[in-house]
């Protein structure tokens, strides 16, 4: 192809696919902020972290505007970055919550504190059985669950999680399935 006829190829693919501005980060907060937090708070079911969790996620996106993908890719980004952030959460809590134990049987606590503890028992219980049913559920499907229970389409799971677009559908079906499998077995209901 000569090259007055390249130039006249290149504008046309310029008009015809215009670059789609970038989003500031106004912007992006405003459009992404409801899915951050109820991605954090499924994970984390604290509303307090979730929120910790989406700060952090935004500072990330703020520190690092430059180097984060821009429209269509920024959605999935950020949630990758609020799943890892939340994770990340609950390692620290559960050495958090180590320590304390430690702390307690050591000092051996008080009735008062027994007492505190038992009235949120049931509640912990629960909450204790359904997050240790979704961590014993193989990683794609997890994260395929959490995603499509905070209402992403297909698309922005695969996107998210790096996976081929047509597999994500058998992922979610093979995860409530094992999930509905091992929450039974864990709360005795089988």
């Amino acid at each position: 192809m000569s090259k007055p006829a390249m130039a006249l190829a290149n504008s046309m693919l310029e008009q015809v696919e215009p670059e789609t501005p970038a989003l500031g980060f106004d912007e992006a907060f405003m459009l992404h902020h409801r899915a951050v937090y109820h991605t954090a708070y499924a994970l984390l079911r604290d509303r307090g972290l979730a929120e910790d969790v989406t700060q952090e996620t935004f500072l990330r996106l703020y520190r690092h505007q430059e180097s984060a993908p821009q429209t269509e890719g920024l959605r999935p980004w950020l949630l990758r970055v609020a799943i890892n952030v939340a994770h990340n959460t609950i390692r620290a809590r559960t050495r958090a919550g180590a320590r304390e134990a430690e702390f307690f049987k050591q000092t051996g606590g008080t009735d008062a504190t027994a007492t505190a503890i038992d009235a949120d028992y049931e509640r912990q219980t629960e909450i204790e059985a359904a997050r240790a049913a979704l961590e014993k559920i193989d990683e794609p499907m997890r994260s395929c669950l959490l995603l499509k229970q905070q209402g992403l389409s297909y698309r922005e799971i695969a996107q998210t999680l790096q996976v081929n677009e047509s597999y994500v559908g058998s992922l979610i079906a093979r995860g409530r399935k094992e999930f509905v499998r091992v929450y039974g077995k864990i709360g005795g209901r089988q």
